[in-house]
């Protein structure tokens, strides 16, 4: 019997640079698969299986709700204290007349973020049983162009920088929140790393 169009595509692996088509050939520990035509990267070892994409995401999920409830810092000046929280900064900005800025930080610190970790959550809860989920094909497209638009480290710099420069005329107090953002950094940069597009070829699509 001859194979079946997945299988025939799975073989080949297309550059994203330069669209040069190439058989695919697994990468093992440590090793990186290039383009022969402009060297970029195609593919990376990952020792992460379903199970441990799908638990990376679920982790990212529980810190990304703790570091948007819990408060970033909190500014002291003699017995005043005053909590800030992701939103209560948005918010402030908004009512500031900074409203574009207030919907890019909405956008990216916190909309993209959690609809890029419960798309990848969908995706991998049903890949867990070798079954594309509903709506696969929308949903890895979208993945693939909010990759550059989470810029949690970007507000996490920002927050640290601004943290040592109000010391001269505050008390501040890092709150758990900018913990979690720091653990949320770290995770989503995991997850960055994983090749989501292998997904295409470990749920296989059904052909009538």
């Amino acid at each position: 019997m001859g194979a079946t169009p997945q299988a025939k595509w799975s073989r080949l692996l297309i550059c994203e640079h330069c669209d040069t088509v190439h058989h695919r050939c697994n990468p093992v520990s440590g090793e990186v698969t290039r383009c022969v035509r402009c060297n970029a990267v195609l593919e990376r070892y990952h020792s992460l299986n379903v199970d441990g994409m799908l638990a990376v995401v679920l982790t990212a999920l529980i810190v990304f709700l703790i570091a948007n409830v819990w408060p970033i810092v909190t500014l002291g000046l003699g017995t005043r204290q005053s909590s800030a929280t992701l939103w209560g900064i948005i918010i402030v900005m908004w009512q500031h007349h900074s409203q574009v800025v207030s919907v890019l930080v909405a956008a990216t610190l916190f909309f993209f973020p959690l609809g890029k970790i419960l798309m990848a959550g969908w995706l991998l809860s049903y890949a867990r049983g070798g079954r594309r989920a509903p709506g696969f094909r929308p949903a890895m497209v979208v993945l693939h162009y909010m990759q550059p638009w989470t810029m949690t480290e970007v507000f996490l710099l920002g927050v640290l920088v601004a943290i040592v420069k109000v010391r001269n005329y505050f008390d501040v107090m890092a709150d758990p929140g900018i913990y979690a953002f720091a653990m949320l950094m770290m995770l989503i940069t995991i997850f960055s790393g994983i090749n989501l597009r292998r997904l295409w070829d470990m749920t296989p699509e059904r052909y009538s």
